[in-house]
């Protein structure tokens, strides 16, 4: 059932209340509990997300989702959707600010990320009224929402003229903490994250830079210092070594260990299974 929030309510977030141009209503699905607001990070970057914006947005998302922050982000494809699909599939809430009606799936595709937002606790809200639909103007609007609810903004890949730099300028201007993640330079998508460096926003280089923000531990700690991985056989060993350094394709790996393709494929196939590493693009990663 569809409810509403307005801004002369006691529940309505005091966060939200802060910024310049607050909303006057928000519409909701899902469970409102005011706890959810109480630590809130937005997490927004390119909708052309690369597999280098992938990885890190899945590996810093699951660490500080399950330390108990919670995720806001716009809900489009991209880093927005890796964002709550990390945080749904570590079991944790997530905040979908819509661009659209909350009765409106924005994209359409997304109705499984939809669901699972709302069958894990989150929720989905918005300032538009049930069927409202998406426009060149809802976005910008949206925005200021995403970062009035959180008390910093990571950003994760922007564009040289990516509409996340809009988020990112609101941050600034709420006077709230602006976390951004390096990229490679010879990447577009890493035009607006430099800049954004250059002109002084904080450089993220694991989870516990934004863990230490909120003043909380990370308890999802890397899987390298798991008991169950200091059970690995020396391959195994090898193979993780190697790849803490940088993705390989099997060949490459098995010049470097000076091991044979078939044997070695044997071995990393086992560790897919284990969840230890996964493949992408014909190179193999540490999960």
């Amino acid at each position: 059932m569809n409810e509403v929030i307005n801004i002369e309510d006691n529940r309505y977030p005091e966060r939200l209340k802060e910024i310049k141009d607050p909303p006057e209503k928000l519409y909701f699905k899902g469970e409102w509990d005011e706890g959810i607001f109480r630590n809130c990070l937005a997490v927004v970057g390119s909708r052309r997300i690369t597999s280098y914006g992938k990885i890190i947005t899945n590996s810093l998302v699951t660490q500080i989702a399950s330390a108990g922050i919670t995720i806001i982000s716009g809900f489009m494809f991209g880093v927005d959707a890796h964002s709550h699909r990390a945080a749904v599939e570590s079991c944790k809430r997530t905040i979908a600010v819509m661009p659209c009606g909350i009765d409106v799936i924005h994209p359409a595709y997304q109705k499984d990320l939809y669901e699972k937002i709302l069958e894990n606790g989150g929720l989905i809200i918005s300032e538009l009224e049930g069927k409202h639909p998406p426009a060149a103007w809802t976005y910008p609007k949206r925005n200021r929402i995403v970062a009035g609810l959180s008390q910093a903004t990571l950003i994760i890949e922007a564009a040289e003229k990516s509409g996340t730099l809009i988020t990112a300028e609101l941050t600034k201007e709420n006077n709230r903490k602006l976390f951004v993640v390096p990229g490679p330079l010879t990447s577009k998508t890493s035009v607006g994250t430099a800049k954004l460096i250059k002109d002084g926003a904080e450089i993220v280089t694991s989870a516990e830079d934004i863990l230490k923000f909120f003043n909380v531990d990370n308890l999802n700690k890397q899987k390298t210092s798991n008991t169950s991985y200091k059970k690995l056989d020396n391959l195994e060993q090898s193979i993780l070594e190697q790849l803490n350094h940088e993705p390989l394709e099997v060949d490459s790996l098995a010049r470097i260990l000076n091991i044979s393709v078939s044997e070695l494929g044997k071995t990393l196939s086992l560790m897919e299974i284990k969840g230890i590493l996964f493949k992408e693009r014909g190179k193999y990663h540490v999960n």
